[in-house]
């Protein structure tokens, strides 16, 4: 394998802070089942200001292909804006859940 194949291959770890109105429309659920269509883990939750936080782990290119979903405008409810933050994965979930 090439050496820039295995650099996108290195898994990673997405923040992604969801604004909007994103609570109590089944956001964390259809974003855990993309996540998990995409092989990720991690978390959706919502948080006390109305945003929902999602943590992702997995390959970069799938990582970026949920950052993609949760932009897109076909998500539950309406986002306003999404603030992301990468880091290196730290294994923590076997699968991905809703909290």
């Amino acid at each position: 394998m090439r050496a820039g194949r295995a650099m996108t291959a290195d898994p990673v770890r997405l923040s992604a802070w969801v604004h909007g109105t994103v609570q109590g429309v089944g956001f964390r659920w259809w974003t855990r089942s993309r996540a998990l269509e995409l092989g990720l883990t991690g978390y959706a939750r919502n948080t006390r200001d109305g945003r929902v936080h999602v943590i992702a782990e997995g390959p970069r290119d799938r990582c970026d292909r949920l950052l993609t979903l949760l932009r897109s405008g076909n998500t539950p409810g309406r986002v306003d804006l999404v603030v992301e933050d990468w880091g290196a994965a730290q294994g923590e979930w076997a699968g991905f859940e809703e909290r």
